[in-house]
């Protein structure tokens, strides 16, 4: 077996662990070579360092390559959000291949989110559903009737918006004593104590016309005779078609309240506040009411707009009495502290629809606009009247100018204002 080398030491001898050979010298080292950290001699020119030299650097080809370190190049950081890169420390290094250009400043922070927003939008959806559900329970409580029939011969739609507005003297729903409170007796059949027509135009003022209700006109399929006859003949749509033909207008909507919806809604406004010119003690109408400006409560309202028997022309004092009452109520009805205030839009909205009677094609939302053709400007006027005839057969009845009520109705349909000579508070 071949003797190879053992460390300087002799072949085992038996007892199992060599031991050294004096005449076996080690191998010499080599200088040129270099050796392992642990070989070298702590005072051998390989640990010695020499200063080094301003711009010296590491060769890594050289005879020396213990000499010097490596200057040391700071590397970009390869963390952070996407595309973003910077330095430990110092400035920045080389950016990486196919990525963006380094960059010293801080990566931009999470956009915070506002928790307040979203809730603002979830109350805003909430109130919105309330709003929307509220208003189509009061719409199913709308009653309704097909008032606005079509008939041969019914005139063509004009410019603007015509609302045909009644009030009846239906006591539907009144019991013995709410009749006893608001006077209004027990009469049978349902009359009309009030008619008016309300022009909408395309822009501009709205135009308030009463029509008597003893205005001596054709009723379709009976002849001459009073208006308010046609609503107890035949109802709304004998109305709407009296009027219109009338009138040369086509109407667009119908509303009529009767004796307790009318009370009702002017208690749930707060009352309406309307100036008296004159003592009015009429115990017809229920009403006691001294001169001056006072807020009128319901029963005290419904008198005030029936009572005629103090005037000298009956009638004619009463519709603008009326036209007065309406234009007052429906501008509170429309204003900021009717509809901004829950403890009094809530009542109003609950109790006025309930009484209000509607074409079948109307909603709430075109009852509002009504409401809020009044505010800007409302002209009001009677159709122009010629005298108050006696008539065989129907009693004292009220006939109207024809030119002027023609030129009236005509300036109405295309949507002209009205001249000044047919504007009259009569």
């Amino acid at each position: 077996m071949a003797e190879g080398w053992n460390g300087g030491r002799r072949p085992n001898s038996g007892s199992g662990r060599g031991e050294p050979d004096p005449t076996r010298a080690l191998p010499r080292a080599d200088p040129q070579r270099p050796r392992a950290w642990s070989q070298v001699d702590p005072l051998s020119s390989q640990t010695r360092r020499e200063p080094r030299p301003p711009g010296a650097q590491w060769d890594r080809n050289g005879p020396d390559r213990t000499q010097y370190a490596p200057t040391q190049t700071p590397q970009p950081y390869r963390g952070g959000p996407p595309g973003a890169e910077r330095a430990y420390r110092g400035r920045a290094g080389p950016a990486r291949r196919g990525g963006p250009p380094p960059t010293t400043q801080s990566p931009p922070r999470p956009r915070r989110r506002h928790p307040w927003r979203r809730r603002l939008g979830i109350v805003a959806l909430v109130l919105l559903v309330l709003v929307g559900g509220f208003t189509a329970y009061l719409d199913s409580r709308l009653n309704r009737t097909a008032a606005l029939a079509d008939y041969p011969g019914r005139p063509a739609a004009t410019a603007g918006t015509n609302w045909l507005l009644v009030g009846s003297d239906s006591r539907a729903g009144l019991s013995a004593a709410q009749q006893a409170t608001l006077a209004t007796g027990n009469s049978a059949g349902t009359r009309t104590d009030t008619i008016m027509v309300l022009h909408k135009p395309a822009s501009g003022a709205a135009t308030l016309i009463s029509i008597p209700r003893d205005s001596y006109l054709e009723i379709p399929g009976n002849g001459k005779e009073k208006v308010n006859a046609a609503f107890s003949i035949g109802g709304a749509p004998l109305l709407v078609q009296t009027v219109e033909r009338a009138t040369g207008l086509r109407i667009q909507h119908y509303a009529e309240v009767g004796f307790g919806g009318f009370a009702g809604v002017v208690d749930a406004v707060g009352g309406v506040n309307i100036c008296v010119k004159q003592a009015l003690n009429d115990p017809a109408a229920g009403i006691d009411l001294q001169p001056g400006c006072q807020n009128l409560t319901g029963p005290q309202a419904l008198g005030f707009v029936r009572s005629r028997h103090l005037y000298a022309n009956q009638d004619l004092t009463r519709i603008q009495n009326q036209r007065e009452f309406l234009t007052a109520l429906l501008t509170k009805v429309a204003s900021p502290t009717t509809l901004l205030n829950p403890l009094r839009l809530i009542p109003l909205a609950s109790n006025g629809v309930g009484s209000l009677t509607v074409d079948s094609g109307d909603h709430v939302w075109n009852l509002v606009g009504l409401a809020q053709a009044t505010r800007a400007n409302l002209v009001t006027t009677t159709v122009p009247i010629s005298g108050t005839p006696t008539v065989a057969g129907a009693g004292s009845v009220v006939t109207w100018d024809t030119p002027r009520a023609r030129q009236l109705f005509g300036a109405l349909g295309a949507d002209q204002q009205l001249p000044a000579d047919l504007i009259n508070s009569g």
